[in-house]
């Protein structure tokens, strides 16, 4: 294992790498895990990487569970990379790629990183997982807490989509639907979680769901050919892929595996909670709570991120954006990319797909420029979203 330590990414505090750690024990923000990419890059090449498992753990040296230990893994990662022949044109954008998450367990991004969350608090010895969620990392954690012999305690607002709460309580998870939204649930972890010997796994409240999430830039560059895309279209919640994959590009400048050109980065939120795009057009490093938050795409209904600082500086040293999206247009783009490429997408991914026509419109993003989208997740996971989506015609019955 090349782990090294964990620092508070913003003050800067050193932690123990040996310990369950949470948040900074100075300013309650997020720790980021460094290692020893010298180390990694003596023993470790790019073309080493050919011929390993296709998940996550093809990058192993540069995640934190020990070499020893078999990780809690349902083979998660190494999504495809797809090209969008008919969408792209169509938004004026010939080279759009759409990276497929909703081809991990459990259906979406939220697998990579509760397999690397869970799998150090196994092996640090946790006795039970818990988890503020909208729907997908509940999902996640039931599974892989389920996989490990963990019971999960889930707190998920009572509209999240049922489709989430029926497949939490398939893999046998506790469940509480609590009235309001995330944050809601979240103050109700952080009340319990100490008294019931609960582990938090919550967005950024501990290092390791960062890890897992970091590796959709390793991926894509991999996928590439070690040539980042131009522009990376990320829906923006609580932000760990985004802020994960920043992180990512960085080590694998230092690994030498790429060099120091990056994608500009768009954080991509919905209309009716879009604290990061509020914070980023008033030129803020931290964003502010987004009040009686509201949109149908359950994963972007995060008022306040704590990783907010770490978010708006990756879009602002990329070069980048962030813009916010309404409802309707992201029905509209479920329906246009379903239609183009047979992706039955997320409504938080299709806020990304509606931002990149715009982009595409305002000459923000070149028609010559390389594209990714990312797709967090599977459009089956919000029936209550697409009700009218039935489009079917009713026949008369046959008759002999």
């Amino acid at each position: 294992m090349f782990l090294t330590e964990l620092s508070c990414g913003l003050c800067g505090k050193s932690h123990s790498k040996s310990l369950l750690q949470t948040v900074c024990q100075n300013c309650q923000r997020p720790l980021l895990a460094s290692y020893d990419l010298k180390a990694v890059s003596a023993i470790l090449s790019r073309k080493d990487l050919a011929g390993r498992e296709p998940s996550l753990w093809r990058y192993r040296e540069v995640l934190p569970v020990p070499a020893d230990e078999e990780p809690v893994s349902f083979r998660e990662g190494w999504t495809p990379l797809l090209p969008a022949p008919r969408f792209g044109p169509e938004i004026g954008l010939p080279n759009v790629w759409i990276k497929d998450e909703s081809q991990n367990p459990t259906g979406s991004f939220k697998a990579r990183g509760m397999s690397v969350a869970v799998s150090m608090a196994k092996h640090y010895g946790a006795t039970a997982l818990a988890v503020p969620s909208a729907g997908n990392a509940a999902g996640a954690l039931a599974a892989y807490a389920a996989r490990t012999g963990l019971p999960a305690y889930l707190f998920m607002p009572e509209d999240t989509p049922r489709a989430n709460v029926v497949e939490c309580a398939a893999t046998g998870a506790r469940i509480t639907l609590v009235k309001g939204l995330i944050t809601d649930c979240a103050r109700e972890v952080a009340r319990r979680a100490a008294v019931e010997g609960w582990f938090d796994l919550s967005t950024l409240r501990e290092p390791y769901r960062l890890e897992g999430k970091k590796t959709l830039g390793y991926e894509i560059a991999e996928q590439m050919g070690w040539q980042l895309p131009d522009v990376i279209l990320y829906p923006t919640g609580g932000g760990t892929g985004l802020i994960g994959m920043w992180k990512a590009f960085h080590e694998m400048e230092q690994l030498g595996w790429i060099s120091s050109k990056r994608p500009r980065m768009v954080a991509v939120q919905a209309a009716g909670c879009c604290p990061i795009v509020a914070a980023f057009n008033a030129g803020e490093r931290f964003a502010t709570e987004h009040l009686n938050a509201s949109t149908m795409a359950s994963g972007l209904r995060v008022p306040k991120a704590i990783g907010d600082f770490l978010i708006l500086d990756a879009v602002n040293q990329s070069g980048g954006t962030s813009l916010a999206i309404i409802d309707r247009e992201m029905l509209e783009a479920v329906k246009r990319v379903g239609a183009t490429e047979g992706l039955f997408v997320a409504p938080e991914s299709a806020a990304c797909c509606a931002a990149a026509g715009k982009l595409a419109k305002s000459g923000w993003i070149r028609s010559d420029e390389t594209v990714i989208i990312f797709n967090t997740g599977t459009g089956l996971k919000y029936p209550e979203c697409f009700a009218d989506f039935t489009g079917s015609e009713r026949l008369p019955p046959a008759h002999d």
